[in-house]
């Protein structure tokens, strides 16, 4: 076995690969994230892709949830001991297992390699780990485009489709020194009381994998419309624009809990808002004003 470690938000985490199999090549989009090896009581969790198939779940095990994305057809299982995620290329096609202890901090894999893609399986099956584990560590995986500018990072939530892209691009074109920091799953974390994001290795489509982090200075949920106007969020209002972006298995109740209780937190520490939208310019120029003019009153 080969060993890596990384470091993700802070967080550290290793994983260990077949003698034969390449972390480097597998998982170019980690390259900014690898790290020296620390010692193990550092590390969040630690995945074993095992050279041959593992034990078989119990037969007591409970479908929880059975979606189709990017990685194919996927479905996570609740056992006695823990989690177990299914993915296949192809309903009823061959699987790359997952199993995971219930607190994500042990996880064992078997990938299929002959798969064209088995270095995505890989990303997505560390993603799907890292952001249960780091619910217990006040820290959260978000599904949203980030950008930052003046030292500041700004997020951008909605659905798929509502044009988070395209909007984290407006500002970057139209705000001085303002970049991309990550277009899919940046992480927030709180830390000394504040609320910061992280870049990681997962940014979708977009390939912007950058080591960098920095305090908030807003959330934005889109929703597109005809005219452009911006509405502040808080409390309920905030919770509810934030919690359907986040990751984190629904039907365990100490994970969830644990999300709910950092989702408050967030809404509190940072303005939190609605834009409606059209793709243009005016858009993000309203947008960023309207989080300063917030900001200056906090």
């Amino acid at each position: 076995m080969t060993e890596s470690q990384y470091c993700v938000a802070g967080f550290f985490f290793s994983l260990s690969l077949p003698d034969g199999q390449d972390a480097d090549r597998l998982l170019p989009s980690f390259r900014p994230f690898l790290c020296e090896k620390k010692p193990q009581e550092e590390s969040i969790f630690q995945l074993t892709v095992l050279s041959e198939a593992g034990p078989e779940i119990e037969t007591a095990s409970t479908l929880l949830d059975r979606t189709l994305n990017d990685i194919g057809y996927t479905s996570l299982y609740a056992f006695s001991g823990g989690y177990q995620v299914s993915i296949s290329p192809w309903p009823e096609g061959p699987q790359h297992i997952l199993q995971t202890d219930r607190e994500f901090t042990q996880a064992t894999a078997t990938i299929l390699w002959t798969d064209p893609y088995a270095g995505h399986i890989l990303s997505s099956m560390l993603r799907i780990i890292f952001s249960q584990a780091i619910l217990n560590r006040e820290a959260v995986s978000i599904h949203a485009s980030a950008v930052y500018t003046d030292e500041m990072g700004y997020l951008f939530l909605g659905k798929s489709g509502t044009g988070k892209s395209t909007h984290a691009a407006l500002w970057t074109s139209v705000l001085p020194n303002c970049e991309l920091l990550n277009d899919d799953n940046p992480t927030l974390r709180l830390q000394d009381g504040q609320v910061l994001v992280y870049g990681t290795p997962w940014s979708g489509k977009t390939p912007c994998y950058k080591n960098r982090h920095f305090p908030v200075g807003g959330i934005v949920r889109l929703k597109q419309a005809p005219a452009n106007r911006f509405h502040s969020h808080q409390d309920t209002e905030a919770f509810i624009d934030l919690l359907p972006g986040c990751s984190a298995i629904r039907q365990d109740s100490h994970l969830y809990g644990q999300l709910c209780d950092i989702l408050i937190q967030i809404a509190t520490r940072v303005p939190v808002g609605m834009l409606e939208c059209r793709p243009d310019r005016e858009a993000a120029q309203l947008c960023h004003h309207e989080i300063n003019r917030i900001n200056q009153s906090y």
